[in-house]
């Protein structure tokens, strides 16, 4: 099949060190471009380049694409693309895989990186932080067509994803029906299991695992960023981490004669678009898109007669990966992770699925795992993907887009315009906000099955909502204050 697509080149750059030793995204980025260009086996891959794909990070470079096509000379300059937060990493690579199936191109690299720890270094040191200045825009900037989150989440959340996440963990705390002291204890050992496998990842960010009573207990080091959550539960964005992947129809393959060793296929894909803000998601703990996602990969899996052997699910807050194990349905206890999870392998902010899809394809190409499946999020368990790779393939690469099925049947829930009244609690989380004052904020369901948000810093509410179980019970509220 001469225009299947294959993965013939990946790379993935872990630095540390003091500000000197580090370097700035864009150079980190072009070193894993170099570098999978190298692992393919021939440098000459770098003149049949059609595309630049990179998901935006904390960085304010246009276009790095050109830029690092340029760097190394490439015969040809690509088409580039940049995509906001919004929009799925996994699509970048299936719009590649699409487009050398179709044989509009024949080769595309996808890269990204961030380098929040030499910005962190530069503050430890007293040192001035700057990037290489970019001022030409991309082909294409794709953002996404809605809003992550509604103007009352803004208002009272913020736009750090921690509060969200952890208001969602509530609702799957009580749909699970965990006692709270039970659902914490069930978290730090998984994490726990997580931080050994990060620590024993030559790509992960930590060097060492972590025990159950640090990750459990808050700490000076381990401070609780939005309960249920402390900071060895989150993503760890302070990391000076990038990844790269190439991919090319295997006509050109064969015509570079890259080594079957080095070929590694995506089999199947799924995505869900479908946007809803959590405010107004019909359940807080599930996601009807994600599960018609999941249920196209498992009839993929079962089709193809599938075995597969390995998973990194997303894993940016124990919600993520919760919600993805009961999707695919499987055993919420066990740690379904080959890098470590996001916050002990790393969490470079819009770049991880490509390193949990290169620590994938390293592992099939050392036959470690015949078929992995690697998911991914945008936003605030906003979008979801799942992408099956494997050494072999049956037929062409399979995707599929669940969004208009989703659009139709999860039917975002009014907002409430009620100032005074009673409502239900679907979720919460506490944190402190930027007076340090702690305060909680709860997702409601008005007497009209409307959603409203409230707030609290009553301490002694703040301290039942710790203890005990409030998600299902009514509270009285008046102009976005819950009434005690």
């Amino acid at each position: 099949m001469q225009n299947r697509s294959v993965v013939i080149g990946v790379s993935a750059i872990k630095q540390k060190g003091n500000f000197e030793d580090l370097d700035e995204a864009l150079i980190l980025m072009d070193k894993a471009v170099k570098n999978a260009i190298n692992d393919s086996g021939n440098v000459s891959i770098k003149d049949h380049i059609d595309e630049i794909r990179v998901p935006k990070g904390f960085w304010r470079y246009r276009d790095p694409g050109k830029w690092i096509a340029k760097n190394n000379n490439f015969k040809k300059i690509p088409t580039t693309y940049v995509t906001k937060i919004g929009v799925l990493q996994q699509n970048l690579i299936n719009e590649s895989c699409l487009k050398i199936e179709k044989g509009e191109i024949n080769a595309s690299i996808i890269l990204g990186g961030e380098a929040r720890y030499k910005q962190l270094r530069s503050i430890i040191e007293e040192r001035k932080f700057s990037e290489t200045e970019l001022n030409e825009n991309p082909d294409f900037y794709i953002k996404a067509k809605e809003d992550l989150y509604t103007e009352e989440e803004l208002k009272n959340l913020g736009s750090m994803a921690v509060g969200y996440y952890a208001s969602i963990e509530t609702a799957i705390r009580k749909n699970d029906q965990e006692g709270v002291e039970e659902h914490k204890e069930k978290i730090a050992s998984m994490y726990e299991e997580f931080s050994k496998i990060a620590a024993a990842n030559d790509d992960g960010w930590i060097n060492k695992p972590y025990s159950k009573e640090e990750i459990l207990n808050s700490s000076q080091k381990n401070k609780m960023l939005a309960f249920p959550y402390n900071k060895l539960h989150c993503t760890s964005w302070n990391v000076n981490q990038s990844a790269a992947l190439i991919i090319c129809s295997e006509e050109l393959a064969d015509k570079l004669g890259i080594d079957m060793d080095k070929r590694v296929y995506p089999i199947s894909s799924a995505e869900n678009n479908h946007m809803i803000a959590i405010q107004q998601r019909p359940k807080l703990y599930e996601s009807l898109g994600m599960n018609y996602a999941a249920q196209y990969i498992k009839d993929e899996i079962k089709r193809q007669g599938i075995k597969i052997d390995a998973y990194d699910l997303y894993s940016c807050f124990p919600a993520a990966i919760k919600m993805f194990s009961k999707s695919l349905g499987l055993d919420e206890n066990k740690n379904e992770s080959i890098t470590g999870s996001m916050a002990y392998a790393g969490g470079p902010l819009n770049s991880f699925v490509l390193h949990s899809t290169v620590r994938m394809i390293q592992k099939i190409r050392n036959l470690e795992v015949n078929y992995g499946l690697v998911t991914g999020v945008s936003g605030m368990m906003t979008k979801q993907s799942f992408c099956i790779w494997g050494k072999k393939y049956k037929e062409s690469f399979v995707y599929k887009d669940v969004t208009d099925k989703a659009r139709i049947k999860e039917i975002p829930i009014k907002l409430s315009n009620i100032n005074e009244g009673e409502g239900v609690i679907v979720g919460y989380t506490i944190f402190k906000n930027d007076k340090d004052t702690p305060i909680a904020i709860l997702y409601v369901e008005d007497q009209e099955q409307r959603r409203k948000i409230l707030s609290s810093n009553q301490n002694n509410f703040l301290n039942m909502l710790k203890k005990e179980e409030w998600v299902g019970r009514k509270v009285k509220f008046k102009d976005g204050k819950v009434i005690h």
